[in-house]
């Protein structure tokens, strides 16, 4: 089983070998090469991905050609169009690689039937769902009510390794900034 993964699980839940040997067979394991997309605009949505290494960034391009970056998703991240994935509709955001990667995907059926299978995994995704909730509903509120010195300061703070990885232009759409504004606010 990946040794991530199998870390990554067991800061939630107790799994012993055999469990988490079985649960590594409800996972299929891919290589993405940089710029390589995993979910482009408009598609059906039936995987969610695990990070073992490597870099993405989930993200969508208004109307004006303006790219917006919701997520980036390093080693130990999870990453999908969830809206897309959960809701069997068409995607509204891209996930794209920026950094080579390993990633371990799950269909939805395959999810469900884990879960079923193994009411740890259930308990396992519902505590990262909440988790990723509360992170969600942090970044919003940043974005609303942070200067964006805060923002990228928190920013920093809060990623270390990510801003080390990832194009200046990338952190300011993520921080909703222009590329000119993040260059006065690393002064």
């Amino acid at each position: 089983m990946s040794e991530i993964l199998k870390q990554h699980l067991n800061q939630i839940v107790s799994l012993d070998k055999d469990e988490l040997k079985q649960i590594l067979l409800f996972f299929k394991s891919k290589s993405i090469h940089k710029k390589q997309f995993v979910i482009q605009e408009n598609q059906l949505v039936d995987e969610v991905f695990f990070v073992e290494s490597g870099l993405l960034k989930c993200s969508f391009v208004d109307e004006t050609g303006k790219e917006h970056i919701m997520q980036f998703a390093c080693e130990n991240w999870w990453i999908s169009d969830f809206s897309a994935f959960f809701k069997k509709e068409k995607s509204t955001l891209s996930v794209e690689c920026i950094k080579e990667a390993k990633l371990l995907s799950i269909s939805f059926l395959e999810l469900e039937l884990l879960c079923k299978k193994y009411p740890k995994m259930e308990h396992f995704f519902r505590i990262k769902s909440n988790l990723g909730y509360v992170a969600l509903q942090k970044r919003i509120l940043s974005l609303m009510t942070q200067s964006a010195k805060i923002r990228y300061e928190n920013f920093c703070n809060q990623y270390p390794n990510i801003i080390k990885k990832v194009p200046k232009i990338q952190i300011a759409n993520y921080l909703g900034v222009s590329r000119e504004t993040l260059s006065r606010l690393q002064k």
